[in-house]
């Protein structure tokens, strides 16, 4: 083999590598590029997915607000039952105070 014959078969092999190296690098990015259609749906899905969390934080104020209203009327509701059951005590504290000064007016 003489030097022509040996830079031929060197440039037909790297050539060859060279093609190789082109249609595997065209062949991995052919089945893994994203299309325009990918790119649109995973859009559409982020905008619904940052909907939905800002519905869910308005949903979560709304009920801390809800709760801290409820606490705020149940503590009110309890203020005055224990008004109202001291009241109660009280009246019946005196009623059997009458009914025992009457009982004592008779006898």
């Amino acid at each position: 083999m003489n030097r022509t014959e040996f830079i031929i078969t060197t440039a037909v092999i790297l050539f060859v590598a060279f093609a190789l190296g082109w249609f595997a690098n065209w062949l991995i990015h052919r089945f893994t590029r994203v299309s325009a259609k990918d790119v649109d749906e995973l859009d559409r899905m982020s905008h619904e997915l940052h909907e939905a969390e800002e519905t869910r934080d308005q949903a979560i104020t709304y009920l801390q607000h809800r709760e801290s209203e409820l606490s705020n009327r149940l503590s009110q509701t309890e203020a005055e039952l224990r008004a109202a059951m001291d009241g109660l005590r009280d009246a019946r504290h005196e009623a059997e105070e009458l009914r025992s000064r009457l009982q004592r007016g008779r006898a």
